[in-house]
């Protein structure tokens, strides 16, 4: 848990107190702000309250207009809470949230850091605690035909880590154990149960065998596993250690305000902390070898199992009955085992394109916000200009107010200068608005033209003194392409962008840019080329070699994922991206090659244009 175990008993001691003592705070089931955190309380309700009343009073500080609880529950009260939209968040095990996360779209959102040396990825095991002095019990394999204490058989810390490891002994707790003896939460009903001899071994959480004092004089731990970055006793495997989850009907907003507020949480001041979610593959595999929760469908009895359960019946048919039934529970295992596996590999594989489409998305909104807060920084002189003209023009009415010379004509054409000055100020914030707005990709029919004229106005109103760009369109007036028109864009202001950053401090006119947009030849006939040059510093091979790598950059606060991305959209429209030296002249020339759309006609004259003049 979130601090060591001396402190986070005195902790939980003192909040315990001040819990009890403070007014209650109730939230009824209809309040709409409410915000109900329900926990797994595998040491008591009273520890719960005492554990994660950090948690409370700072939800409860970051937002102070709703009413925030603690919902103290076991794992079935969890659950049932859960599907019954009683919680808005959940903090459980491990174990419990893979199989919320399958049953009821539970989502973790933030996993506890328990401080150094402990990591959010390694910070769960399970001890296997004998009395001291037992001499016939030194490793897990001698547990077998021995009595085991255990708080529930649903419970992460509390046995199913340690059925993983038995099961690598080739041991059943169920068949193979004298006794798996249930005691229930507490789990210090371990600690009482195997004190007193009523089991011969116990299984408590790592770490909380450390909390009690003079525990080497009472216990012992068997196979007790040696960790460098873990302080406790263990006998299994590391996990990671506990998750915040919202679930379905969790809002959005609700969630990323508690995020953000848990996320500045520390231990010095609160007692614990929380980091980004850890990765939870780990317990997925250890589920998916011991066949339960998620993958409890791997443990279907197939007709094979049925018929060696209830061979003194089969047995009374005659032979070549019994050989034809068996023929047929053989055929039935492989056609079920096979679809099974089809339908795993078919989900399986619908989630990872969920997940790339997902995640490129993301990355090509990033880049998009990247490229704007690049530029946004003269945003303000570009706007200051409408704006003091706005200004000026209603100091002028007031002054002709106060003076007496207000006329009608006077009032309209400072009316009509205002108008236009504040729709100026507008586009310029609508274009930018319509660029970082987050969507889903679409495809339309557009012509290229009007692609990089869009681009071109977008970049020069966010700069204060933008270059001269010249815009050169020998495409037929019909030619059009089937693109993503907001990634296009994204991709021709990184590479204005680029050419405008290759060029700053220069000369002016090597400050200029040109757009040249024509029919690719050879290999790239059927295709419209979109030609950014600059008259920049240029690049040598090695760097043009390796200019569209991910994270490779030539500028001294770059990431190196801009042009990366920008190929990446390129070749998803069925185009390319690329970078040729321009000979002896200075610069570059990137090349943004895309098909045209089937109606495109021949060429026809060349239509030359300034950026100037659009």
């Amino acid at each position: 848990m979130p601090a060591y175990p001396g402190v986070r008993r005195l902790l939980g001691a003192v909040l315990f107190l001040l819990a009890t003592l403070a007014p209650a705070r109730s939230a009824p089931a209809d309040d709409p702000d409410a915000v109900r955190i329900g926990v797994l309380a595998f040491l008591g309700a009273e520890a719960a309250i005492g554990e994660w009343s950090p948690v409370q009073r700072r939800v409860q500080a970051a937002l102070p207009g709703r009413t925030v609880s603690l919902v103290q529950l076991d794992h079935r009260g969890l659950r049932d809470a859960a599907a019954a939209g009683e919680i808005d968040f959940l903090i459980t095990n491990p174990g419990h949230y893979v199989e919320l996360e399958a049953e009821l779209g539970a989502s973790r959102i933030l996993t506890l850091d328990p401080g150094p040396p402990r990591t959010p990825e390694r910070s769960i095991g399970s001890a296997v605690i004998v009395q001291a002095g037992s001499g016939g019990l030194r490793t897990l394999a001698d547990l077998r035909g021995k009595r085991l204490a255990v708080v529930s058989t649903e419970g992460f810390g509390g046995f199913q880590t340690v059925w993983r490891e038995l099961a690598a002994q080739g041991i059943d707790p169920q068949r193979d154990l004298a006794e798996l003896k249930v005691v229930g939460l507490p789990m210090t009903n371990v600690f009482e149960a195997v004190a007193r001899g009523d089991v011969d071994a116990g299984v408590v959480r790592s770490c909380l065998l450390e909390s009690r004092e003079e525990w080497r004089r009472d216990f012992a731990v068997l196979d007790a596993r040696k960790e460098a970055d873990f302080p406790c006793a263990s006998s299994t495997r590391l996990y990671p250690d506990w998750p915040l989850a919202t679930l379905r009907h969790t809002p959005t907003a609700l969630a990323r305000d508690v995020t953000l507020a848990l996320l500045g949480m520390s231990a010095d001041r609160d007692g614990m902390e929380w980091a980004v979610p850890a990765d939870y593959q780990a317990v997925h595999e250890m589920f998916r070898e011991l066949q339960i929760g998620p993958y409890a469908y791997l443990r279907e009895p197939t007709l094979m199992v049925l018929a060696e359960r209830y061979w003194p019946w089969i047995a009374t048919f005659a032979l070549l009955l019994a050989a034809w039934i068996l023929y047929t529970v053989r055929v039935e295992h492989l056609v079920h085992a096979r679809t099974a596996e089809l339908r795993a590999a078919l989900a399986a594989r619908e989630a990872l394109e969920a997940r790339i489409r997902a995640n490129q998305e993301q990355a090509d909104h990033l880049a998009r916000l990247s490229v704007l807060g690049e530029l946004a920084g003269t945003l303000a002189h570009e706007l200051n200009q409408p704006l003091a003209t706005i200004a000026n023009y209603a100091q002028s009415l007031i002054r002709r107010s106060d003076n007496g010379r207000l006329t009608d004509d006077a009032v309209r054409e400072a009316s009509a200068e205002i108008a236009g000055q504040a729709e100026r100020a507008a586009g310029i914030l609508g274009r930018i608005r319509g660029f970082a707005r987050k969507r889903a990709a679409v495809r339309e029919r557009v012509a290229p033209g009007t692609l990089v004229a869009e681009a071109v106005a977008l970049f020069r109103g966010m700069l204060a003194n933008a270059p001269d760009i010249a815009v050169d369109d020998a495409l037929p007036a019909d030619a059009s392409v089937d693109v993503d028109p907001l990634q296009i864009q994204q991709v021709l202001l990184n590479l204005l962008k680029n050419g405008y950053d290759a060029a700053r401090g220069l000369p002016p006119e090597r400050q200029r840019l040109a757009v040249r947009i024509g029919k690719g030849a050879g290999e790239s006939a059927g295709h419209a080329h979109i030609t950014v040059r600059d008259y920049g510093c240029g690049l040598d091979a090695a760097a043009r070699e390796r200019l569209f790598e991910p994270f490779f950059t030539t500028k001294p606060d770059g990431l190196g994922l801009g042009l990366s991305i920008c190929r990446t959209i390129a070749e998803a429209h069925r185009g390319r991206l690329t970078v040729d030296g321009t000979g002896e002249a200075p610069g570059c020339e990137f090349i943004l090659s895309l098909p045209l759309a089937p109606s495109a006609s021949a060429p026809t004259e060349s239509r030359s244009t300034h950026a100037a003049d659009r």
